[in-house]
């Protein structure tokens, strides 16, 4: 089976969807972020796995369910951050953030049997999810993260490793406002669209 790494900041305001202030306030951001990692953990807690893995930027709350280990982020940008990640794995690993919180157990099922890696684009350009058979940092280091080309350049650098590479379904982050009410009518069922229609955005 494989090892799931979700990487996350503590949903604090002022820390944690900053894009969502306008028109929300920060403590509406750090709420629906909040909401937003917990729909994650509880999909990676139901989904199959050896071993789940939060990779933390801060301390872990209430909204964290049984059942993961705890180990904090590494300093350094975020593909630093993303190949230690993998560096503590041994054998296969998937590893996904918290802006997607319309993830569900069986997208979270994967099997690298016929695969080296997996990758899930997201509509931003970036990625939702990468997968690899045997984790390798390197192939993590030095691709420039939080640009429309990420995901591209993550693809063909695990290309170019000779790796065979299955997609998983495009998804679509929550960075701003309408992500946030687009996602919340994919999962309405879901903390964050529960979260999403009790914050009233702020009128200026």
């Amino acid at each position: 089976m494989t090892t799931l790494l979700v990487i996350a900041k503590e949903p604090l305001p002022g820390r944690v969807k900053t894009r969502l202030s306008p028109p929300f306030t920060p403590q509406q951001a750090a709420q629906l972020a909040e909401a937003a990692l917990a729909d994650t953990l509880h999909a990676v807690a139901a989904a199959p796995a050896t071993r789940r893995v939060l990779v933390l930027d801060g301390a872990p709350g209430p909204w964290l369910p049984p059942g993961f280990e705890v180990l904090p982020q590494c300093a350094g940008g975020l593909d630093e951050r993303l190949a230690d990640a993998f560096a503590r794995c041994s054998g296969p690993a998937l590893l996904i953030g918290m802006d997607t919180p319309q993830v569900t157990p069986q997208l979270l099922t994967v099997d690298f049997a016929g695969c080296d890696a997996y990758l899930g684009p997201a509509e931003d350009g970036g990625f939702w999810a990468l997968g690899l058979a045997e984790p390798d940092p390197a192939l993590l280091r030095g691709v420039p993260m939080s640009t429309p080309g990420t995901g591209a350049v993550q693809r063909e650098r695990l290309l170019a490793a000779g790796l065979r590479v299955r997609e998983l379904p495009r998804l679509r982050d929550v960075d701003t406002a309408a992500d946030a009410h687009a996602v919340a009518a994919l999962a309405p069922h879901g903390r964050f669209a529960a979260r999403l229609a009790r914050c009233t955005p702020v009128t200026r």
